[in-house]
């Protein structure tokens, strides 16, 4: 088969089409012959050098894609050659096969194409565990959301309104300012001209937000704890604006609130399988009733995997950048 490579770590250019071999479905594993796959921001620090697959893990990019069953491990029932899938995985996505551990495939949502579902599961997986499975976001809550016009921002805000939250986000254009307005956003922050807390604060009376998503860390871990809410918690998915912040302890216990920090990539088979159960059941319906969507910015040939992490690296887009296989 054919995979992305990363023979040197570099810029976008590193990235290579190559023919590699085929992967195996090992027990309790799945194959899928890949339809398309998604740009995320950790397979650009893979590319770069610095997040490496976990142990065992396939040494191609991609942590989602979707496609078509074509072969079943031994000890694995529930699924049939043939099925259309997509999944979450720990690298592989980039490429025309990948075998999947069972517990984290999911059937393509009714509504949606084979190469559309390639747009959910590494977002959906992280905003459902965070928002919903750590930080218990309820009906009524704020929550404020980093980078709102991003593939994580996006689904963010149409979760958290479809269980009757009240969503704020920041975002550097009025163009990805409205779009998010369009996914059910009710306030608005432009980080490059406003200040979000005092933004928050106006717009709350003074409350803050109940949650935060936050992908930037260190360089916004002062101003997140300042606008959260008394009981507020923080949930830390990035480290987009640096690895070491200065917290105020006092300021934390004050409003009794909480800071949690977590990944998915490195995740215990059995925690995945977890948190791909509970999106299936709580978020799989939404989509196939039309109440939540995967936005999707272009779809890009998977050969020309440089051209999308370049879209990406410049934050030229909103939602999900797919790469698709040649046919």
């Amino acid at each position: 088969m054919y995979a992305i490579t990363i023979p040197e770590p570099g810029g976008p250019e590193a990235l290579v089409w190559d023919e590699v071999p085929d992967p195996v479905a090992g027990p309790g594993e799945v194959l899928v012959e890949v339809v398309a796959g998604a740009v995320n921001r950790a397979d650009i620090l893979q590319r770069q050098g610095f997040y490496d697959p976990p142990p065992g893990a396939s040494p191609h990019p991609g942590l989602e894609c979707s496609g078509r069953i074509a072969a079943l491990g031994d000890g694995v029932s529930g699924w049939a050659v043939g099925d259309e899938v997509c999944a979450l995985l720990a690298g592989g996505g980039y490429a025309e096969k990948v075998a999947v551990p069972a517990g984290q495939l999911l059937p393509v949502p009714q509504g949606l194409t084979v190469d559309q579902a390639a747009a959910l599961p590494e977002v959906v997986c992280t905003v459902w565990s965070n928002v919903f499975m750590v930080a218990h976001l309820r009906p009524g809550e704020t929550l404020l959301v980093h980078g709102g016009s991003s593939g994580i921002g996006t689904m963010a805000i149409q979760l958290a309104k479809a269980v009757g939250a009240r969503v704020a986000v920041t975002a550097g254009t009025t163009e990805k300012l409205e779009r998010c307005a369009e996914l059910g956003a009710d306030i608005l922050v432009n980080y490059r001209e406003q200040d979000f807390v005092a933004e928050l604060r106006k717009a709350t009376d003074g409350a803050g937000a109940d949650v935060i998503l936050d992908n930037m860390g260190a360089k916004y871990l002062d101003r997140n704890v300042q606008a959260l809410a008394v009981n507020g918690r923080l949930a830390v998915i990035g480290m987009q604006g640096g690895t070491k912040g200065e917290l105020d302890i006092g300021a934390l216990l004050a409003k009794r609130a909480a800071i949690s920090a977590t990944s998915l990539r490195a995740r215990p088979l059995e925690e995945k399988a977890a948190i791909v159960a509970a999106v299936r059941e709580h978020v799989w319906p939404l989509v196939a009733g039309g109440r939540v969507r995967p936005v999707i910015d272009r779809e890009i040939p998977m050969p020309d995997a440089s051209t999308a992490h370049r879209v990406v690296e410049e934050s030229g887009h909103i939602g999900k950048v797919l790469l698709v296989t040649p046919a």
